[in-house]
């Protein structure tokens, strides 16, 4: 793990297109701004955890799992395209 200090408003770059800035320092907490491409996912650690919880939980759905969903309107473009 590559450890770096930073002030106030100072950044580290990751890569060519992630940015990390420290927006400010109270006590215990330190506030992030991430600059990143929206192609890149960026999420705290225990949001992507449960992502990665709940999309191991679907991917072991048995057919018959599926049988109570509603069948999806394809015109409804509200839901994501599979």
């Amino acid at each position: 793990m590559l450890v770096l200090s930073r002030q106030r408003d100072e950044s580290i770059v990751i890569g060519d297109n992630v940015v990390v800035t420290i927006v400010d320092i109270r006590r215990d907490k330190v506030r992030l701004g991430i600059e990143a491409p929206h192609e890149i996912p960026v999420h705290r650690r225990e949001v992507y955890e449960a992502i990665q919880r709940e999309n191991r939980r679907a991917s072991q759905l048995e057919p018959a799992d599926t049988q109570r969903l509603e069948p999806r309107d394809p015109a409804d473009r509200s839901l994501p395209q599979p």
